[in-house]
């Protein structure tokens, strides 16, 4: 009897957590996380400089589950959901309300380490999620948040960097496009239970047939963006261009008949440039390509 009393308290806390990582959502949490650590890759970011990225992108993640299992507790309750911690009694809405309360002051935290501008960006994300969550869900602009937040992520990676440079405005648009789609997606399957509740919104306006259709409408539009908005020839696409300066822009690249040479510190990356004329080019480092752009070696 002692040693089952003596037992509970370690058990009580391990269910507590365990509540706790199912009530963040998960799937999503670690996605977004994932797509921020890749954009801090892709910007060459150092490791210090990268982990901050990801453990500001992450926190907020947290912040923004717990918050909406917290706030929907009792309509999850009136749906009978059977996949959230709250309705089924496995962890309170207070405990999951107080851990939202305590990411959100960590995501807030690590976004200003990394300066005004990319803590402004990663806060935007934050504060997207958390207006979706007291509200705009329910309305026709339910879709907003996440074209705010998805649109905003490869801002974050970018004026993280040691000189601070807002994305391509295709990679912008591109994060806004993929946001709305994921947030049909996620409805997609919830519409019943959500108009039974009083959320309408636009999924639940659209209707179900709809929604599907423009998610993968969405999705598309969002591929061809990145195909040609990025101005890079079909043949020679290179996901090594930087997003800090949309390496393939057509204006970019040519000055005086030469490409532009960015500077950079960190010995990964590599800069690419648009296009040099008849692949000639003054720049001795330069290395040309069939296509007719150039890449330079690490400054």
């Amino acid at each position: 009897m002692d040693d089952a009393r003596a037992a509970s308290p370690g058990t009580g806390i391990r269910r507590t957590v365990t509540a706790l990582a199912l009530a963040c959502h998960p799937l999503p949490t670690v996605a977004v996380t994932a797509i921020g650590a890749g954009l801090a890759a892709l910007a060459g970011l150092s490791l210090s400089r990268g982990a901050l990225v990801v453990g500001a992108i992450f926190a907020g993640q947290l912040s923004i589950g717990w918050s909406n299992d917290s706030i929907d507790a009792a309509r999850d309750r009136a749906t009978q959901r059977s996949d959230k911690p709250v309705a089924l009694g496995a962890v309170s809405p207070r405990t999951v309300g107080l851990a939202a309360g305590i990411a959100l002051v960590a995501c807030v935290g690590l976004s200003l380490a990394l300066g005004w501008a990319a803590g402004l960006a990663s806060i935007t994300v934050l504060v997207s999620g958390w207006a979706y969550n007291l509200g705009l869900k329910a309305t026709a602009w339910s879709w907003l948040p996440y074209a705010v937040a998805f649109g905003a992520l490869p801002a974050v990676a970018t004026l993280a960097m040691p000189e601070p440079a807002w994305p391509a405005p295709w990679a912008l648009l591109t994060g806004a496009l993929f946001g709305v789609s994921a947030h049909l997606a996620n409805v997609l399957p919830d519409l019943a239970g959500d108009t039974a509740t009083g959320v309408r919104g636009l999924p639940h306006r659209l209707g179900a047939r709809v929604t599907a259709v423009a998610c993968m409408v969405l999705l598309f539009a969002g591929s061809v963006v990145i195909l040609f908005g990025s101005g890079a020839p079909l043949t020679a696409w290179r996901w090594e261009c930087s997003p800090r300066r949309a390496c393939w822009s057509e204006s970019a690249g040519r000055s005086a008949g030469r490409c532009s040479v960015w500077s950079s510190r960190s010995p990964r990356r590599i800069w690419c440039c648009s296009r040099c004329p008849d692949n000639r080019c003054a720049e001795p480092r330069c290395r040309p390509l069939r296509d007719g752009s150039a890449i330079h070696p690490p400054m």
